[in-house]
């Protein structure tokens, strides 16, 4: 990964390509829908980007090749987000639970888990876990 792979913005870093997944997951059905977008515009400015840049991201979108994170709080992150993603439009097609299940196997979660792991962020996204507290119950799966 190279600097240019990152954005700087009032000393923040962010990893263009966890928010170009997101935008991935968003385009799923074929269309971002208005709530996915606004929810890419929330995400985005969580990052320190502004609507511009996150237009331009969005717009610039090409199939990257995902590079997860490395730590077990960044990978949680990150599935979280994607569940947050398609969760936008308070539907989960079986295409959309695919595409978590991709990454999450990519992330390295033990295969026989993901499933779980899936059901506990679906559930707690629906729910409106603090993000802490679905992290703890996501842990706990993974250790059973």
């Amino acid at each position: 990964m190279s600097f240019s792979d990152f954005i700087t913005n009032h000393g923040k870093k962010v990893n263009k390509e966890a928010f170009i997944n997101l935008v991935q997951v968003s385009k799923i059905d074929g269309k971002i829908q208005k709530n996915e977008l606004e929810l890419l515009h929330r995400e985005g400015k969580k990052f320190g980007l502004t609507d511009p840049e996150i237009d331009h991201l969005i717009k610039i979108e090409r199939d990257h090749q995902y590079h997860p994170p490395y730590s077990l709080e960044e990978k949680f992150e990150h599935i979280y987000n994607l569940t947050e993603m398609i969760l936008a439009d308070c539907e989960v097609t079986e295409s959309e639970k695919k595409v978590i299940k991709k990454f999450a196997i990519e992330a390295g979660f033990e295969y026989s888990k993901i499933d779980k792991l899936i059901d506990v962020l679906i559930e707690g996204v629906k729910s409106n876990y603090e993000e802490e507290r679905l992290f703890r119950k996501f842990k706990k799966v993974l250790l059973s």
